[in-house]
């Protein structure tokens, strides 16, 4: 019996324990059935997808990219914080809702475009920032740019990121938005906002989620098993090391940087940044009501629900239950974007009948980057982006503005 097959033997005992058909241990259901769907798609060699032809659905790309990177770097990608109770909660949260679906609407043509900002976009599916991309492919974001490109697809430039700002707007053909973690020095903070709004990014989005730090536990597991030589790139003695590779900070003294997502951090740093820039603010990492309100009484133009793909915080909630009452709160004032544990189109649609403006994807589009290339990148897109299509004509809906609440039953 195969790794891939034991897995699945297992977590299909799991799921006929008479314990979990009790109504016991309900939560865990969704869990098994998010693992069983993963591991679906097998570890082993001899099961990989060899071209992104033969790809089914966005987690074949998984299993290739587990294949190809080192331990280190795909525990880097896979790991949430803790116990990584967060991490599956984005994922198992989209099987608490199910589709209520209508008949005989004509479905004949699909309108998946979607306005951000006065912005036009083809597709609701947004890349969102992931740092690091050189971990994964050679040409990092330079490759996702082209993808974002090729899928008309909204991209948001991580701060760690590998690449320079202004090389990834070159190669994606238009402006990309950026994703910002502040320094605790404010000058330097300060600048970081000017060369990316030179750039020519019409969107800042700052990240609220990291300020506690996490305990990413996964990754530290995989980093074990991970025997290459990697002081280069990580010496543990000099500090913010992570950052000695990032084009952003080539001229900073990264000791006056200090550290990332001070702990400092208020609503005062967001009223800073609005008089600092005339790029448009997003906060990303936004999970409650309050917060959401306190975004608009301080002059925020977005938000973006997020945990940080259950990287930041233990809470063990996924974003997509956090999602109701940010949009209940901001009742149409600015627009909301929502992305952790999205994997299908059918996820893609639940998001946007809970009252999103667009959604994010991080992961699978890394996958792809790293099975495939920008190949990978644009064929995880297209894929998800033909789920989300027949998912719309499944139920009914013609346009992404006749998705609502009314389509979903808890």
């Amino acid at each position: 019996m195969t790794r891939a097959h034991a897995r699945r033997s297992f977590l299909r005992y799991l799921a006929a324990s008479p314990v979990l058909a009790s109504g016991l241990w309900s939560p865990l259901r969704g869990v098994l059935a998010a693992a069983e769907e993963a591991s679906d798609h097998a570890l082993e060699s001899g099961e990989l997808i060899s071209s992104v032809e033969e790809a089914i659905n966005v987690f074949d790309f998984d299993a290739v990219a587990r294949e190809k990177l080192p331990p280190a770097h795909y525990g880097y990608l896979a790991t949430g914080t803790a116990d990584d109770a967060t991490l599956r909660a984005n994922r198992s949260g989209f099987s608490r809702w199910k589709m209520r679906v209508r008949r005989l609407v004509d479905v004949s043509e699909i309108d998946t475009s979607v306005e951000l900002l006065g912005t036009k976009w083809n597709s609701p599916i947004v890349l969102s920032p992931v740092g690091n991309q050189y971990a994964f492919h050679p040409e990092g974001e330079a490759a996702v740019a082209r993808a974002a490109r090729d899928t008309s697809s909204l991209q948001i430039l991580s701060t760690v990121s590998n690449t320079l700002v202004e090389d990834v707007i070159r190669e994606r053909g238009a402006p990309v938005w950026f994703q910002l973690y502040p320094g605790e020095d404010w000058e330097i903070t300060k600048g970081l906002l000017g060369r990316v709004e030179r750039a020519g990014c019409p969107v800042v989005a700052l990240t609220v989620d990291s300020q506690g730090g996490s305990n990413r536990e996964t990754f530290k597991r995989f980093a074990k098993r991970d025997k290459r030589d990697c002081t280069l790139c990580h010496d543990r003695d000099v500090p913010n090391n992570v950052l000695l590779r990032k084009p952003l900070f080539s001229d900073i003294d990264l000791s006056k940087l200090g550290q990332l997502s001070p702990r400092w951090a208020t609503w005062e740093l967001v009223r800073r940044i609005k008089d600092a820039t005339s790029m448009n603010l997003f906060v990303k990492g936004i999970v409650s009501e309050e917060d959401a309100e306190l975004c608009v009484q301080n002059g925020v133009d977005g938000v973006i629900v997020s945990n940080h793909g259950g990287r930041a915080e233990p809470s063990g909630r996924g974003t997509i239950e956090s999602l109701p009452e940010v949009v209940s709160a901001l009742r149409g004032r600015i627009p909301v974007i929502v992305d952790g544990g999205v994997r299908r189109g059918t996820d893609v649609f639940k998001a946007l009948a809970l009252g999103a403006d667009a959604v994010g994807i991080g992961r699978p589009y890394v996958w792809g980057l790293a099975a495939f290339g920008e190949e990978g990148v644009q064929a995880v897109v297209n894929l998800m982006h033909a789920e989300l299509v027949m998912t719309m004509r499944q139920a009914g809906t013609a346009s992404i503005g006749e998705i609502s609440s009314d389509y979903l039953i808890r």
